[in-house]
């Protein structure tokens, strides 16, 4: 009787196991369901966000600068008055920039904006270029003189493109450049006499010159930052620096390089700053037409944007390439080079002309 007692108990606990595994080998083959499609979900996310990566690092085509400023008259019901043709040209290139696909990127936290870099640089060459261009419009283009009040709007405008182009939340980028191009279409409509307030655009030889100034700094640093990708040495042009009694010399010469981490990030800003100074200077051969005639400089400004023109090719290769000089591989930071030193060359011969009477 003990015996079958032990017996009965030993079928039962071995039931009770094997019951036991059966109910643990459903819940692990559950669960391995689970986390394959919790990965299947993962790896289409990754592929989808790979392509619309992909998508969002093209960089967009030019607008013709009449056919703009056509739109914005006929939605303003505007006239076609001095400095409509540039603040026109600088609403829509800024616009441009936070309505392309995939919006503005270089505040981006999440994927696929968070991986990507080249667009990111081409867009801070974008704003540098149209934060100089509204610069200059307050301090030159709307000024009878240096003593003129300057306008109010491009004042705003002024303040708010100069908003730091990473800031997320509270506010975001975005929303302080959609302020300063509300701003910069109230100067437009003032300008156009929609609303019968008065605003003034000079196109004169002195303050194309002066935006000129800036432009051309711009593209000398560019030059030499795209030409400085397979190292050069320079001479130190830096000026001693005073040390109490004594005086504390660097050494002549400098050896100046582009991190290789830098390269894309150097030609995608170039590329960025050439896209948007193609369209303004466009805009300028139109207000400044009487100027440029006077001068005999429009060939010269012509070249400056043909030049130009030839940065925006598209790159054939997947990755931007550093080859030396005179190697096996192409370097695409010193052909890029090569287009912005030329233009710069050309922009210092029309600034050279314009200063003639």
């Amino acid at each position: 009787m003990p015996v079958s007692r032990t017996k009965q108990l030993w079928i039962t606990t071995r039931r009770k196991l094997r019951d036991t595994f059966a109910n643990t080998r459903e819940d692990v083959s559950r669960a391995g369901i689970w986390l394959k499609l919790a990965a299947a979900v993962v790896a289409l996310y990754l592929v989808l966000a790979l392509g619309l990566g992909v998508y969002w690092s093209m960089t967009p085509g030019f607008f013709d600068v009449r056919d703009n400023v056509e739109s914005e008259l006929a939605t303003s019901g505007s006239e076609p008055n001095r400095g409509v043709v540039m603040t026109a040209t600088l609403v829509k290139v800024t616009e441009t920039l936070l309505d392309k696909p995939g919006g503005f990127l270089t505040n981006d936290i999440s994927l696929p904006g968070i991986w990507l870099d080249n667009m990111p640089s081409w867009e801070y060459g974008v704003v540098i270029q149209v934060r100089d261009a509204v610069k200059a419009m307050r301090e030159a283009f709307s000024r009878s003189q240096s003593q003129s009040r300057e306008d109010e709007d491009l004042a705003l405008a002024e303040s708010r493109l100069n908003f730091n182009t990473d800031s997320w939340i509270m506010p975001a980028t975005e929303r302080q450049y959609r302020e300063g191009i509300d701003f910069m279409r109230n100067y437009l409509e003032r300008l156009s006499g929609a609303n019968g307030s008065n605003a003034e655009f000079y196109t004169r030889a002195d303050n194309l010159r002066y935006w000129l100034s800036t432009v051309e700094t711009r593209l000398g640093s560019l030059s030499q930052r795209l030409s400085a990708s397979v190292g050069q040495r320079r001479l130190n042009t830096d000026f001693p620096v005073q040390m109490g009694e004594t005086e504390e010399v660097s050494p002549s010469e400098v050896v100046v390089k582009t991190p290789w981490t830098a390269l894309d990030n150097v030609y995608y800003e170039a590329r960025g700053s050439a896209w948007a100074l193609i369209h303004l200077l466009k805009a300028a051969e139109i207000e400044f037409a009487d100027v440029l005639d006077d001068k005999n400089a429009r060939v010269s400004l012509g070249q400056i944007v043909r030049e130009l023109e030839a940065t925006q090719r598209p790159v054939m290769s997947p990755m931007i390439l550093n080859g030396s000089g005179f190697g096996l591989l192409a370097n695409h930071s010193l052909v890029m080079a090569s287009y912005i030193s030329r233009a710069n060359a050309a922009l210092i011969d029309l600034r050279s002309l314009l200063d003639r009477g």
